[in-house]
């Protein structure tokens, strides 16, 4: 997948401790969503489809990507 992101607004969670360890998102065109480690904002970036993004967030918000 091929996506430009030069226009990208990227932004932290409002969750986000302030730290330098945080991932920074930005929604992009066509409901694509970017995922970027803010300590290295020109670095690459994974690319989510919207039903990957659902996915991902509904397996965060019902706990099945924690650790234990």
């Amino acid at each position: 997948m091929n996506v430009s992101l030069t226009e990208a607004k990227w932004f932290k969670s409002s969750r986000s401790g302030g730290g330098k360890e945080c991932v920074e998102a930005a929604f992009l065109d066509s409901g694509l969503v970017g995922i970027r480690d803010s300590k290295n904002p020109t670095g690459p970036a994974l690319i989510f489809t919207p039903t990957e993004w659902d996915a991902f967030t509904t397996n965060l918000r019902n706990g099945i990507l924690d650790q234990g």
